[in-house]
């Protein structure tokens, strides 16, 4: 009879309305939402991470009501383009791999003039030992560099900005700007140096009759004479050239590169072929030396009596021995003024010996140990005639070379700055990047071998080829003509220079950021040229390079500490790709930056240091209002009560967001009494101390706080706790809370609002199922419940929880995910959190997804979604289930007959209880006043819906006095109007136990043998009669049969993104 009234009862609901609760096919929705004047989807806001979105849909009734949409409504943003995709859609990406987006212009940008003018005078001066080493520090440096910049390129979608984008949106505002402003100088001055590199091939190899003052300008090398200031000058002129070509845009610039790299390559390849070539023939070039201290060769050439044996000379390998020996003139050069030089001279051997032996083992043996020299020195404690003998120019250490050879294997974040223009950043970075770092270590090394055992030690220490008619040392070992790397040089200097120049990472300086109508940055170009005058101005090679060590290695050092933080963190947003990453290969590469800018230069490192922080704190002062999402944050809220002050007491960005876990136990234990729910809570919190977020773990306590023997009761019980959290090894705070029946309400609410300081308090609240047999732990479940959904708290519900594992356990199987509403990712999130424990790390992830009776729809659905994981950096199998209408059965009648009996026997408990405080002189206020309830969650989240109150069967079984009208009225804060709700009520009821029933089944013919199973947390009724009574009895179908069941409420505040 009962069922038979309860279908009457819901077919007349239907025959007076049309119900709005049925099967929603996505192609259908925007009809059946007009039909029946519904709201459609809205396109959540996202900018302030509320990604909610509203829909209803009938085979899921019990989910009716969330402002969240189903999957599909989620996953529609990686289908359908919104106005912004659509606008930049229409600009047509290169689309480049990895071969030309990454490696090859990273090769090119790194293989640079420094290579070919400075690595055989390294070579010769530290010896190949010593430059082994110190190759091992510059490559080792960038290659740790380039594993971190891997592992940051990866964790998140890479934006046009390359490099400066990923400092930014990785150290904040005030740090990225910093480092980004050091990065943007850094290129600014590289272009520099390679500009002056360029002028110094073009004087002294090429076309030395175009200095200013003529060749003998060129032997002056004071700061200010007449050398150094033919560099300015013309580099200068190549300055204004440089800036015209790139003024006609970067199209034009990005021709340059393959010609560049081309020369290049061909230059080092002739380079190799040289040394064998003259290994064979022995026909290398020869120097004039007395005993092991090189003669200038134009002295001898130009003061020797035979004029045309002078001319003829010249021009063999071989001919410089015509013209060395002591004759008159050389002789009176060496004593005309100096008698020690005089006297030296006539003890010594002059003698024409063979500069470049090609490989040789004996010369392989005078290269390897070194000789390090002050200016003017000939040779190590010998100070040498510079009008005649080949001097050193600087003051030679091992942290000088290590200074002026640095920018030489720099240039590994030129696959960053290309990321708008690569198909795939993620994959094509680590890749390309690590490999061209590894390619050019080895080049580098190679080269260093070759000149040590190809090229004698005295004419490796000639750094400007003086012994040998001025021609670049390494040209003239190359085959089969010195031009090949003389020209080649050259142009490397053009295209590296260019592409520092046409970098996009001007930080945010808002008079320069103006474009033109081209979209060419003029006034940001202008900038860049001032400083880069600025460094030209410095002169030499050599000067540049010191002070552009400086603004890479900060550069670097940033980089390798965003990784290293946020491994160390162990931040919920941290999921690099990259897989071959750790932590201490970050540490170590930011130590070796530091330890070169400190070991090169200490002064000029502390002012580095002291620029980075001063730019620091005036972004600071001004006050940043960009929103990045910054590891420093995170690196914020592990420090002590200074951390808790820069921490603002607000809503972390989205990307940030971990769960800070509020643990709300029921106490029935104390030193003596062990509850495993309570054991079972604590490990599973443990699980999730990956999040690293704030735990505080607090029990209520039933009783008075004023009577000392409960206050003692409540020190063992904290006691207690705290042990057990040891033994669960979960750090964080435990507390104990009194209360009594009839302060449920004000205890729990009191909690959830002050617990927590600063930005240092809880987002998620993790609650056991109850006891259901004792009434005061349902009722204080309940408010639990009740007061987490009103103050935005992010719900996780254990079921089951004595079924969950220790800490000891290592499970293996399947973690499965239902997404049945769109919750902003935080299922995921989850599951990823339990994943890096060692409990859960044997088992997969799978994602079951709720979908439609659409066959190719759904497989659209599936393939976005898989994107969606990709992108998200978790790896997760995939499958999307269909979850039709299905017919209500008897069964589902039955147990919605038993749910109305027992609400009217739960109702009729609980007036009499209200009977009896008042009699007693108190009332549960949580009970009494729903217009107390409705003031307090008329600000609570909108995700909560309203949800109807006492429902009945029969007119004669609701049928009430007029005492027992007041009692309600007392309680619902109304009487229930029958005729006009009863049947709407019974219908959605019937529909959430059929979905409860049907989507049960669904989940355990999917997920039979799961280990755990994650699911969406229905929306929580605000009556708390009606919560009791149908609500629990709803989870309670939903999870029969399952072992373990974590349901998962977001606030909408929550969300895990695509962003690093």
């Amino acid at each position: 009879m009962v069922i038979q009234a309860l279908k009457r009862k819901v077919m007349e609901s239907t025959s007076r309305r049309f119900s709005t609760v049925t099967q929603v096919n996505p192609d259908t929705l925007e009809d059946m939402t007009k039909r029946n004047g519904l709201d459609p989807i809205a396109e959540g806001d996202t900018s302030n991470g509320d990604y909610r979105r509203k829909s209803t849909f009938g085979h899921l009734a019990l989910y009716k009501g969330e402002e969240e949409g189903p999957p599909a409504s989620f996953i529609s943003a990686y289908t359908t383009p919104g106005p912004k995709e659509r606008a930049t859609s229409e600009i047509k990406k290169a689309n480049l791999g990895v071969m030309l987006g990454v490696y090859l212009p990273t090769i090119q940008h790194i293989l640079g003039v420094t290579m070919f003018i400075r690595l055989f005078w390294v070579v010769g001066i530290a010896g190949l030992y010593n430059t082994m080493l110190l190759l091992a520090l510059c490559c080792l440096c960038t290659l740790l560099t380039s594993i971190s910049l891997s592992a940051v390129a990866t964790n998140g979608v890479v934006e046009s900005g390359g490099a400066y984008f990923i400092i930014s949106r990785n150290l904040g505002v005030e740090f990225g700007s910093a480092v980004g402003i050091l990065f943007y100088l850094a290129n600014t001055v590289a272009a520099s140096m390679y500009l002056v590199g360029g002028v110094e091939v073009l004087l002294m190899y090429i076309a030395p009759d175009m200095a200013i003052g003529g060749k003998e300008a060129l032997h002056n090398t004071d700061p200010f004479g007449s050398l150094y200031n033919n560099y300015r000058i013309y580099g200068t002129l190549f300055l204004i050239l440089q800036v015209l070509i790139v003024a006609m845009g970067v199209k034009f610039v990005q021709l340059m590169a393959p010609v560049s790299l081309a020369c290049v390559i061909v230059a080092l390849l002739a380079c190799f072929a040289g040394g064998v070539e003259k290994a064979i023939t022995g026909e290398g070039r020869m120097v004039c030396s007395l005993d092991d201290r090189l003669i200038q060769s134009t002295v001898l050439f130009d003061n020797h009596n035979n004029s045309l044996l002078n001319e003829t000379s010249r021009t063999r390998w071989d001919g410089i021995c015509d013209v060395c020996d002591k004759n008159p003139a050389l002789t009176h050069i060496f004593c005309e003024k100096h008698s020690e030089s005089c006297v030296e001279f006539t003890k010594v051997k002059i003698s024409c010996t063979q500069g470049f032996t090609g490989f040789n083992m004996n010369t392989l043996n005078d290269n390897l140990w070194p000789m390090y020299m002050v200016k003017d020195e000939v040779m190590p404690g010998k100070e040498g005639k510079a009008d005649v003998e080949v001097v050193q120019d600087v003051t030679a250490t091992f942290f000088v070379l290590l200074a002026i050879y640095f920018p030489a294997v720099t240039g590994i974040m030129t696959g960053t700055n290309m990321s708008g223009d690569l198909k795939d950043p993620q994959r094509s970075i680590p890749s390309g990047t690590i490999a061209a770092t590894v390619t050019t270590s080895l080049i580098y090394y190679a080269l260093a071998i070759l000149f040590a055992a190809s090229v004698d030690r005295s004419v490796l220490r000639d750094k400007f080829g003086r012994s040998i008619e001025n021609n670049m040392v390494v040209s003239t070992l190359a085959w089969p003509s010195p031009w090949i790397v003389t020209v080649g040089a050259f142009l490397s200097t053009f295209g590296a220079a260019l592409q520092c120049l046409c970098n996009d990472v001007i930080p945010i300086l808002a008079p320069f950021a103006t474009v033109t109508k081209k979209n060419e940055p003029f006034l940001g170009l202008l900038l860049t040229t001032v400083i880069a005058e600025m460094a030209i101005l410095l002169g030499a090679v050599d000067k540049i390079a010191e002070v552009l060590d400086f603004f890479f290695l900060m550069c670097y050092a940033f980089v390798n500490i965003i990784a290293f933080l946020h491994s160390v963190l162990r931040a919920p947003n941290w999921r690099p790709r990259f897989k071959y990453f750790h932590w201490s290969l970050s540490l170590l590469g930011a130590f070796l930056c530091f330890f070169i800018m400190f070991g090169s230069d200490w002064h000029l490192a502390l002012v580095a240091c002291a620029l980075t922080l001063a730019i620091y704190k005036y972004v600071e002062w001004k006050g940043a209002k960009k929103e990045w999402g910054d590891g420093m944050r995170g690196l914020a809220l592990t420090t002590a009560q200074y951390s808790l002050l820069k921490v603002e007491d607000k809503d972390p960005h989205p990307k940030n967001w971990r769960p800070q876990l509020l643990i709300a136990l029921s106490a029935h234990w104390g030193n003596h009494i062990i509850d495993k729910r309570a054991l079972s809570m604590l490990n599973l919190a443990a699980q999730m101390k990956a999040g690293r977020g704030l735990t505080i773990a607090c029990a209520f306590v039933k009783g008075s706080a004023n009577a000392a023997e409960e206050r003692t009761r409540s020190g063992s019980i904290k006691q207690r706790l705290l042990k057990d959290m040891a033994t669960s090894r979960l750090r964080g705070f435990a507390k104990t809370l009194f209360y009594q029946e009839s302060q449920i309400y004000g205890c729990v609410s009191g909690v959830f609002q002050s617990v927590g300081i600063g930005g240092l308090r809880p987002n998620t609240v993790l609650i056991n199922w109850p006891d259901i047999k004792d009434m005061d732990e349902v009722s204080l479940f309940a408010e639990k419940m009740i007061t987490g959904v009103h103050h935005e708290y992010c719900i996780l519900l254990a079921k089951g929880i004595t079924e969950f594992p220790e800490t000891t356990d290592r499970l293996t199987g399947f973690i499965d995910i239902w997404w049945v509403v769109q919750d902003g990712g935080i299922l995921m999130l989850i599951a990823y959190l339990l994943k890096q424990h060692k409990v859960w790390r044997g088992c997969l992830l799978r994602i079951f997804a709720v979908g439609g009776s659409d066959k190719k729809r759904n497989e659209d659905m599936k393939q976005a979604l898989q994107k969606h994981i990709y992108m998200l950096r978790i790896d997760a199998e995939v499958f999307i289930v269909s979850l039709l209408d299905q017919e209500v059965t008897e069964e589902i009648y039955e147990k919605t007959a038993e749910l109305e009996k027992r609400q009217k026997t739960l109702v009729q408990n609980e007036m009499k209880r209200l009977k009896q405080r008042e009699s007693a002189g108190y009332v549960n206020e949580a009970f009494v006043d729903e217009n107390k309830t409705k003031l307090h969650t008329s600000n609570s989240s909108k995700s909560f819906s309203k949800t109807p109150t006492v429902i009945s069967i029969n007119e004669e079984e609701t049928s009430f006095s007029s005492s027992e009208e007041g009692a309600m009225s007392q309680l619902y804060g109304s009487s229930p109007s029958i005729e006009e709700t009863t049947g709407a009520e019974l219908k959605l009821n019937v529909h959430k136990m059929n979905t409860s029933f049907h989507l049960n089944k669904v989940i355990r013919e999917n997920s039979p043998d799961s280990q755990l199973i994650l699911l969406n947390l229905p929306n929580p009724t605000k009556n708390r009669i009606n919560f009791v009574h149908s609500y629990m009895s709803y989870l309670d179908v939903l999870t029969e049969g399952l072992k373990r069941v974590l349901f998962i409420g977001g606030s909408g505040k929550e969300v895990i993104t695509a962003d690093s």
